[in-house]
This record gives C-alpha cells, structure tokens and sequence, in this order.
C-alpha cells in the first residue's frame, strides 16, 4: 500500500512538472529562474534562486541579459556562416552534407557524456544529468530521433542549397506548419488574430521566392528542403512532448538519445549514398584545419542549445523569441554585406513580412496566454458564489 502511493505521488509530480514544460513551450510568464533549470535537467528549481536574482542590482542585471543575449548571437550566426562554409565552400568542394550532420551528432553525443562523467566526478562544479544507455529508452525514442534526423539534415542541406541571406525566409513556415499540425493532430484550434499572422508569414514566404527567382539565385531544391525542415521542426516540438516522459522530463537526456539514434540511424545513409567514398577522395581528408572546422562545428550545435536556456533564464521566453526574430535580421543583413550581393526592395520586404508576421504570431499567443491565465476558471467562479 505504501509503495502504491510513492509511486502515485511520484506520477502525480512528473505530471506536474510536464504541465510547467508545456507552460514554457506556450511562452507561459513563469519565474525566469525556475526556467532554465526545467529545460535543462527536467526538474523545477528552488525558489531561493528567484529571490537571489530579485537582490542584484540593475547595473550588474543589465549587464549580464546583455552578456547572455550577445552569446546567443554570436553562437548562433556563427554556427550558421560555419555550415554554410563546410556545406558549400569552393576552398573545400566536399560534398558529404550527411556526413558533416553525422559528425556534428557524434560531436553532441561525446560532449554530453563528458559533461555527465564531469558532473558525477564533481557534482559541485558541473550541473549536467546523469546519462547511461538505456536500449529500451533509445528504442522509445526512435520516432523522435527519424523526425529529429530529417530536421537537421533538411536545415543544412537548405543552407547548402540557398544562401544565408536566403536561409530564414527558406524556413520561415515552422509557425505555419505548427498551426496545422496542431489542428490535424491534437485538435486545437487556432485564433483569428494568429491565422493572420500566418499569412504573413506565407505571404513574405512567396513574395521571397519570387523576388530570389527574379534576381536568377532561386534553388527550388534549397527552397523545397527548407520546406521539410520547417515541417519536421513542427512535428519535432509534438513528438518531444510525447517522449519526454521517457527521459524524465530532462532536455538534455533528451538530447543525447536523439543524437545517439541519429549516428546509428545515419551509417546506412551514409554507405548508401555513398559518401563514405566521397570523403575518401577528399584531398584535405588529413587536414587539421577541415577537422578543426568540423569540430568547431559540432560545439556550436551543442551550445546553441546551451546558450538558449540562458537566454530564456536571464530574460523570458517571449523576449527570446524577440531576440531570435532580431538575430535573424541582423543575420540577413551581415549576409548580404558579406557576400557582396545586392538586393531588391521586394526582397527586402518579404524579409521584413516573415520577421514581423513571426514576432506578431509570438506577442498575439503569449497575450492570448496571458488572459486565458488570468479569467477565473467555472469552479472558481462557483465557490466564490457560494462564499466557500
């Protein structure tokens, strides 16, 4: 009898602790420092943190959001310019864009365990889960992992195909795809306010496209891989709530399960597609600068996800998701001004369509999210009625 309770008041918290998961995913207003710690270990934080962080003063706060978001930049538009150099560069002429994902994964998965020895070695130094495999928790996470490994392989082979300044308009129907998967799937509907927002976005989407097609640079291939990487973005964010309640609600276990499955699941693509010959061709095989990039590659990969707790922890998730659409600007910009390329107003124009309609869809859920929090909910209403 008494084992029966432990274990239901152990469901009853790890369902508690997947209702505030789903709140941060739904850019919920929850305490900023509790945030970080749910994505990266699945657990809430204590509340002291959120106390010490209220003591510190505005000068040393201000500095350090500034510090957090200036990292998540700098990661972020480098990770992008460094795959599009390894994907495409005339200096390298290497074309294994299965192999460099391949490699980023096995990258992530050897930086995750060395964290996790890290931190049973020094618990006090390093706060990381405790990682083993488990064959039956990789097996749970096979569908999640064929998703996870058409998302980043459709992101770079898009980036391969189109150019930087290209790439975000490339991926901008991820909100799209969200919204009709979110009906098809788990049938939720969608309000008026963010449908249109939705439009937007498809409208800069094609005003892209067409503005890329005049100007004669337009990859159909590169456009249609965008397309499935923003689909298998979507659906990445429905099955990872599924799964999650197989790694104990932790991202991070999470995380090196996918990239575990995604090195298994990717040698057969590999011989298949006959890449593995192709790198054996490749004349700096031996070079310690080609495996020097490849690996600066792969920690980029693994501390985007890193430098995005952060991000969320000293600011919000709304004001990252600001700061996500401003990087993607300033991201198009330094594009253009680095490859020298010249760009129409329209072209321009369907940039700013794509940014605005995805900062508006993001300000319009959080708003609706934020009423829907603060009406009372039936029962409420019923017992202040009643005067109970």
């Amino acid at each position: 009898m008494e084992r029966t309770q432990e274990q239901a008041t152990d469901d009853g918290a790890r369902a508690n602790n997947w209702k505030k998961l789903a709140l941060v995913a739904a850019w919920a207003p929850l305490k900023r420092s509790r945030i970080l710690h749910m994505a990266l270990m699945g657990t809430s934080d204590p509340s002291g943190e959120a106390e010490a962080s209220k003591e510190k003063p505005f000068l040393l706060q201000a500095l350090q959001i500034t510090l957090v978001v200036s990292l998540y930049w700098v990661t972020s538009i480098s990770m992008v310019f460094l795959n599009k150099y390894l994907l495409d560069s005339p200096s390298l002429q290497l074309d294994t864009p299965i192999f460099i994902t391949f490699y980023q994964c096995l990258v992530t998965t050897l930086l995750c365990k060395g964290l996790s020895t890290l931190a049973s070695c020094c618990p006090g130094a390093v706060d990381f889960p405790t990682l083993r495999l488990d064959l039956r928790v990789a097996r749970s996470i096979l569908p999640l992992s064929v998703v996870f490994i058409g998302m980043i392989t459709f992101n770079n082979l898009c980036l391969k195909y189109v150019g930087v300044a290209f790439y975000n308009v490339g991926r901008s129907l991820t909100t799209v795809f969200n919204v009709l998967l979110s009906y098809m799937l788990l049938k939720q509907t969608t309000s008026l306010y963010a449908l249109l927002t939705c439009g937007f976005i498809i409208g800069g989407f094609w005003l892209g496209v067409d503005q890329e097609g005049a100007e004669g640079t337009l990859s159909w291939m590169g456009t249609f891989f965008g397309m499935l990487a923003s689909l298998c973005v979507s659906l990445n964010a429905i099955y990872t709530k599924k799964v999650l309640p197989a790694v104990d609600g932790s991202i991070w276990r999470l995380t090196f399960y996918n990239n575990i499955n995604a090195c298994v699941l990717f040698v057969p693509l590999l011989l298949l597609l006959g890449e593995f010959r192709a790198l054996s061709d490749f004349p700096q095989l031996g070079s310690a600068h080609f495996w020097g990039m490849m690996t600066l590659g792969g920690l980029f990969g693994f501390a985007i996800g890193y430098v995005t707790g952060l991000q969320i922890k000293f600011t919000s998730p709304l004001t990252h998701s600001v700061s996500g659409t401003a990087k993607a600007c300033a991201q198009t910009v330094l594009a253009v001004l680095y490859y020298e390329e010249t760009k129409s107003f329209l072209w321009w124009t369907s940039n700013m369509m794509v940014l605005g309609g995805s900062s508006a869809y993001t300000w319009v859920r959080g708003w609706e999210m934020k009423k829907t929090q603060e009406e009372p909910s039936p029962k409420e209403d019923e017992k202040n009625s009643i005067g109970v």
